[in-house]
């Protein structure tokens, strides 16, 4: 980009959950790159747990890459764990536009103009805000487009019938198996696969209703951005682009911004709990490709019993392993690891409560990935060539996972009953077996073709990124 006289100053506004706000902060260090003066707003919970997780200097930014807070709307808590996500999303869209307005109004007051917001589509009240001042609103999709599809449809689910379900036993009849044949770019699609709030008996279920406003509300935006590329989702890319705005696929992020070698943007961290260096310590003493990684996000909350099942799998298969538990990944409080398997596990497994999983990712001795299917750990893991066991868990996990064990052929799907004997049987097979040899040949030529769609001067996302700028922005 040519030098310019004003900056264009962005307001960039994750929804409050770890999963969002770690895109939303890459695209705003690229923008950044490109000459943005940028406003970065959470809100003042995560605001507390990034200074408690980085230290009390780590978000001072740079004198162009400031951060600001609003309140979620939420009674105030101490405690060191993600928020409920249905309460999160009722109280951000009733409560977060009015500060989010005196916000923007302080910001034009104080410093250069806010030119335009770039808004997660989880809170699209901010297209109320953008509308008043007459600039342009981008809604970043942090999931995937097959999950963005999914979720579109869920206006027809409805209108048709398919959900709520009539009662509980719809969930464990067979019912889940329907093939839903109808929508474009998708096929062979079960109403399994679909997003998980469809699985509920309640007409009035938040997450079900939450779904279709934002998606409806999100045709006002100036364009869509997606993170991902397009050799990846290319089928479902074609039937979304005439239902939307422009929408610009300019992912994965993360590597558009590793070839920016900005030292200060670098230092401008994004996760909310402490990252434990030792895991990276512990990897360099293994061989290449021998240990499993398993981390189920910053969302998924395991039942006591799955821990256990997943433990004594990954005692019982032999491998070597890395596993993340966080502080609340259990239901329980009371819920620990056995002392056997700990004693079993000593001198090939380690525990840490977090990590960053793209240093983790890219080390050469994972060799496999345990996760729960969310759209940021399949992209990382797809960067770096690693195949997957997947889990999924919520939202639009279930279609990750669908496409990633038969679309892309880089992974495969555990009951969500698990059983250590699965667990076993599958780690075994990632590791050692002729599936799990084919599943990383796979994830290699996806990985190939992710940086190709990255890379100046003709890669995909390159372009795409460009395009916005120039269509939209400066």
């Amino acid at each position: 980009m040519g030098s310019v006289e004003k900056k264009p100053h962005a307001v960039c506004i994750p929804f409050p959950a770890q999963g969002h706000i770690n895109p939303m902060l890459n695209l705003a260090k690229l923008l950044h790159f490109r000459g943005f003066h940028i406003t970065f707003v959470n809100t003042e919970f995560n605001h507390r747990r990034l200074l408690k997780a980085r230290g009390l200097n780590s978000l001072d930014g740079l004198p162009s890459f400031q951060f600001e807070t609003i309140p979620d709307g939420l009674q105030p808590s101490d405690v060191d764990a993600t928020q409920d996500i249905p309460s999160l999303c009722v109280s951000t869209k009733n409560n977060c536009l009015p500060p989010f307005r005196r916000l923007l109004s302080k910001l034009n007051h104080d410093g250069p103009p806010v030119t335009c917001i770039f808004s997660d589509a989880a809170m699209s009240f901010t297209l109320d805000a953008a509308q008043e001042l007459g600039i342009p609103d981008l809604l970043l999709w942090t999931a995937s487009a097959c999950g963005f599809m999914a979720y579109v449809q869920y206006r027809s689910l409805m209108d048709k019938g398919f959900t709520p379900l009539k009662d509980e036993s719809y969930l464990t009849n067979g019912y889940l198996d329907t093939v839903i044949d109808w929508i474009p770019g998708m096929k062979g699609i079960r109403l399994k696969d679909m997003p998980s709030f469809i699985r509920t008996t309640d007409p009035d279920d938040v997450m079900l209703g939450f779904a279709v406003g934002e998606l409806e509300r999100a045709r006002k935006a100036s364009a869509i951005i997606l993170n991902t590329f397009d050799a990846l989702e290319q089928e479902v890319l074609d039937a979304i682009a005439p239902m939307y705005p422009p929408i610009y696929t300019i992912g994965p992020l993360q590597l558009l911004l590793d070839q920016i070698h900005d030292s200060e943007l670098q230092l401008i961290g994004s996760n909310l709990w402490k990252e434990d260096e030792e895991c990276l310590q512990w990897l360099d003493s293994k061989g290449p490709n021998t240990v499993v990684y398993v981390n189920f996000g910053s969302i998924t909350v395991l039942k006591p019993e799955h821990l256990i099942e997943f433990a004594w799998g990954l005692a019982n298969s032999n491998q070597k392993f890395l596993w993340i538990i966080r502080p609340d990944l259990v239901s329980a409080a009371s819920a620990i690891l056995p002392p056997e398997f700990l004693t079993e596990t000593k001198d090939r497994g380690l525990l840490a409560s977090w990590c960053s999983q793209e240093r983790v990712l890219g080390h050469p001795a994972v060799g496999g990935f345990l996760t729960h299917s969310g759209w940021n750990s399949i992209l990382e893991s797809v960067c770096c060539g690693v195949a997957m066991i997947c889990w999924p868990f919520f939202a639009e996990q279930q279609t990750n996972c669908r496409y990633c064990c038969t679309e892309w052929g880089i992974g495969m799907e555990i009951d969500s009953e698990v059983k250590r004997d699965d667990v076993e049987r599958l780690v075994r097979e990632l590791m050692e077996g002729g599936k799990g040899e084919e599943m990383k040949k796979k994830t290699m030529e996806w990985k190939k073709i992710a940086h190709e769609a990255t890379t100046a001067p003709s890669g995909s996302s390159f372009c795409n990124l460009d395009r916005m700028m120039k269509q939209l922005l400066l």
